[in-house]
């Protein structure tokens, strides 16, 4: 499987092989503009058999799908989560100054 270097990240191609861990391999290479991932099904003797090319291939593109997503979600609630931490750990040094 290929990928456009320029729209899709390392990280959630990273992340993707990541979660195929015992159930495929993935090795990632840059050809130029493109990330190639190689994809080799694993066989899991203590689960089933290993997933079938089309099966592992919708397997990773859904797992790529849910990383782009995840970081799309993470920069749009960024400035939220910090406020968040700042308050919580304001609140928690403030608690600590009263104690002591």
């Amino acid at each position: 499987m290929d990928f456009d270097a320029r729209i899709q990240s390392l990280s959630a191609l990273d992340a993707a092989a990541y979660r195929l861990i015992g159930t495929a391999t993935c090795q990632i290479e840059r050809a130029g503009d493109r990330y190639v991932c190689r994809l080799v099904s694993s066989a899991n003797p203590q689960k089933r058999a290993a997933l079938g090319s089309d099966e592992l291939k919708e397997r990773f593109l859904n797992f790529v799908a849910d990383e782009n997503l995840r970081s799309r979600v993470a920069e749009k609630t960024e400035g939220v989560r910090n406020v968040i931490l700042a308050l919580a750990f304001g609140a928690l040094a403030a608690n600590q100054n009263d104690a002591g």
